[in-house]
This record gives structure tokens, sequence and C-alpha cells, in this order.
């Protein structure tokens, strides 16, 4: 059997011009894009509050969490890298216990009100991000947790 190269091609951009100029352009630009978002966001945060949360809407909560704390290391909203990290903590706290009650996820009235403060600074990055920044900001995720630094709500036991 051949071994597997390595090698992998790099994607071609068809329309370089355009890529640039779009990268200037705010997010909030996009349109429908940035509320079809927003919406997802905020349906589960209001799933969570409800008690009817799933572990889609957990999913999601913590990829907005996640883009905030890689937009404010980008500098939009550094100020509140403490907040953030205060949220992210609480999600994490009610991920693993929700995980250990069968898929489960109830909030603390503090869990519940860091998430939501987290949540309207995502909403704030949003309106004052270019395109391009939001793209560097998903690649910073994709990266952590590629590189394993980031948190797992689930340790694996050996």
């Amino acid at each position: 059997m051949r071994k597997k190269s390595k090698y992998k091609p790099r994607g071609v951009r068809l329309d370089a011009i355009t890529w640039v100029i779009n990268g200037f352009k705010p997010v909030s630009a996009t349109g429908s894009a940035v509320l079809d978002l927003k919406i997802k966001n905020h349906s589960a945060l209001e799933a969570l509050r409800t008690g009817q949360a799933k572990r889609y809407d957990i999913d999601s909560i913590i990829s907005a969490l996640n883009v905030s704390e890689a937009l404010s290391r980008l500098g939009i909203g550094h100020e509140y890298k403490d907040e953030i990290k205060e949220g992210q903590d609480a999600l994490l706290e009610l991920s693993r216990r929700g995980i250990n009650r069968e898929d489960r996820f109830v909030a603390k009235a503090a869990e519940l009100t860091a998430i939501n403060y987290v949540m309207e600074l995502h909403d704030a990055q949003l309106e004052i991000t270019t395109i391009a920044q939001l793209e560097k900001a998903l690649d910073m995720v994709v990266n952590e947790i590629k590189s394993r630094r980031a948190r797992a709500i689930e340790e694996k036991t050996v």
C-alpha cells in the first residue's frame, strides 16, 4: 500500500481584488447574514434562559463567545477581556453540569448574567468589525481548537 502524502493544495481565489475590497467592508453591511447570526445566537440564549436549551444551542453560544474573545485579542473590545473570560467560565461550568445531567442545561442567575453580557458585547463587536477582521478571528478560533489550547467540556478519562 502506498504512503499517503501530506501535501494538500491551497485554494485558489478567482477574484482576489473583490476579496480584498470586501475585507474592508463592515460585517453589518452584509445585511441578512449578520441578522441570521444574531437570531440564531439570541434564540439559543432564550432557550437557555427558559431551560429548554439543547446541545446545539450551547454550541452556538460557545461559538459566539469564542469569536468575541478572538475579536478582543485583535483589539476590538480588548478592554472587556475580563468580562469575556468570566462569561466563558460560566458557560464552561454550565456545559459540564449539563452534560453530566444527560444534556439538560440549566443556568444559574450569575452564569446567565455573565453570558448575556458577553453576548451583548459580541453584538456590539459585530457592528464595528470588518469582514477581514471577522475572518481572522474565526481562523484564530479554529487554530486554538486544532492546537488543543481550547478548554474541553468533556474531559477524557484514560
